[in-house]
């Protein structure tokens, strides 16, 4: 099998689920930092490689690669223990992804980029304050789920859990109050409980 190579930005959310899954999978990877505060995913020899100008990429073999870190989790996850077999259980994966995509990660994560990466609270205050309702309102949504569920998709640890716990853990760089959320707070400890768990710091 040829060795994986991950483009990736070490803060970023969506590249942190990837260096997760595959480290809980066992599967070595190479790892290839690029700082897009810097451009370097606006190069032409990266948008060779996605011409969307974004990570993670995953590049599976030479010259093949994959991106938007949702549709990689699915690759690296078939026919594992992290996607269910199951038509329905594996539809209700999907449901979480896209709501991470559409009504979770657009405000959580921006807010966090904003505030403790690009240290811009002051200048996007207006459009803070706009977002951060819209993320309150997906966390409600989680813990009303988590309230009666010990993960997101058929009571086992599975991609969909992975993919919300990348920003969620760290909603409060993004300036949200996790404390009032307990059925989240305790499913973030079992997620960090799980086998060959890696932190968001880890290369």
């Amino acid at each position: 099998m040829e060795l994986l190579r991950l483009y990736d930005f070490l803060p970023s959310g969506n590249g942190y689920k990837i260096r997760l899954l595959l480290t809980q999978l066992g599967i070595p990877f190479e790892r290839v930092e690029l700082n897009i505060l810097k451009g370097e995913t606006r190069t032409p020899e990266f948008l060779s490689k996605n011409p969307n100008g974004k990570i993670p990429v995953l590049e599976i073999k030479p010259g093949k690669f994959l991106a938007e870190s949702n549709a990689i989790l699915m690759y690296l996850s078939e026919c594992t223990e992290f996607l269910p077999y199951d038509r329905f259980l594996r539809a209700q994966v999907l449901q979480w992804l896209c709501f991470e995509q559409y009504s979770h990660e657009p405000f959580i994560a921006t807010l966090r980029f904003w505030i403790s990466i690009l240290d811009k609270t002051e200048e996007y205050s207006e459009a803070i304050n706009q977002k951060r309702e819209l993320g309150y309102a997906a966390l409600n949504l989680m813990e009303k789920h988590l309230s009666s569920h010990t993960f997101f998709v058929g009571e086992r640890y599975t991609i969909a859990d992975i993919d919300l716990f990348a920003y969620t853990h760290v909603a409060d760089e993004g300036g949200f109050d996790l404390t009032q959320f307990p059925a989240i707070q305790a499913w973030i400890k079992k997620v960090k409980a799980q086998p060959r768990y890696i932190s968001i710091t880890q290369a």
